[in-house]
């Protein structure tokens, strides 16, 4: 399984890997109802669903209890890990370890830390390797936020110096592909596809490049990060508020027989698995 995933981010066709992602079982399920084959963690709704700041390591438990949760699903299953919950390297392997032993194929470790800060690219790198060292088939999604911070040079943030710097090092520590969120200019996003040798990953980004012109510049994998956790915590807050002020609820929502379903055997394509009649939302 663990190469599927990999395949996947070399297609023939060119369409990048569009892998969204999810923060629990039922997210999870209604994407591979879906027909999505790989399907993510997203930190930030993992750790907001369980009352907990996202990228401070605090949700190390809650996302191995994902994992286990989601890890036997009909999917492939990608997780985000933050900076792997520990800056020892040994600690990140062993999260890895147990990430793979429950169904994971991919982590995904990032180099940004809470106070704004970037983790010393030697020591990510030592991560990354210590990672493919212990489990030499999982997916390692390399991320630097050098985007989101200014990495002094003034050449801009996605083309920086530092930038690539710690891309070429994550490559040689064996990270199987690089993630550089926030950017969404195609010319720099053009350019440093050229500039790595392993598949570049963008978070998709309502104000950037549409899906298909992201697979005209030569990108692997597109992220959905935690828009649809952002997404639906807003749908839930207009629903609630239209509701208060005595206006009509519109669009489409799953029904009660639908989101039970997702949680029984065979999924929401079980025999017998219909909308309850005249349910619409």
């Amino acid at each position: 399984m663990a190469s599927t995933f990999a395949a996947l981010h070399h297609p023939d066709a060119g369409a990048p890997l569009l892998l969204p992602n999810a923060w629990d079982h039922a997210s999870a399920a209604a994407l591979a109802g879906q027909g999505f084959a790989a399907i993510g963690t997203t930190s930030l709704g993992v750790a907001a669903a369980a009352g907990l700041p996202d990228g401070s390591a605090a949700t190390r438990d809650v996302t191995l209890a994902l994992a286990l949760a989601l890890g036997q699903g009909p999917f492939l299953l990608s997780v985000d890990a933050e900076g792997g919950f520990s800056d020892d390297p040994a600690e990140v392997a062993g999260t890895a370890r147990e990430l793979a032993a429950v169904g994971a194929v991919g982590i995904n470790l990032e180099d940004g830390r809470p106070d704004g800060t970037l983790a010393p690219a030697e020591l990510q790198a030592a991560k990354i390797g210590a990672v493919k060292a212990a489990v030499p088939g999982l997916f390692v999604n390399a991320r630097t936020d050098t985007h989101w911070l200014d990495d002094g040079d003034g050449s801009g943030f996605a083309l920086g110096r530092e930038t690539i710097r710690r891309l070429d090092a994550y490559q040689l520590a064996g990270a199987d592909g690089v993630f550089v969120p926030g950017l969404s200019d195609p010319a720099r996003i053009a350019g440093l596809v050229e500039a790595v040798d392993v598949p570049l990953n963008i978070l998709y980004s309502p104000l950037g490049p549409p899906l298909p012109a992201l697979a005209e510049l030569g990108v692997r994998r597109v992220s959905l990060g935690s828009l649809l956790y952002r997404r639906a915590l807003g749908a839930a807050l207009e629903t609630a508020a239209l509701i208060r002020a005595g206006l009509p609820v519109q669009g489409p929502a799953p029904t009660y027989d639908e989101v039970q379903a997702l949680v029984r055997p065979g999924g929401p394509d079980r025999p017998g698995a219909t909308p309850s009649e005249g349910a619409s939302w």
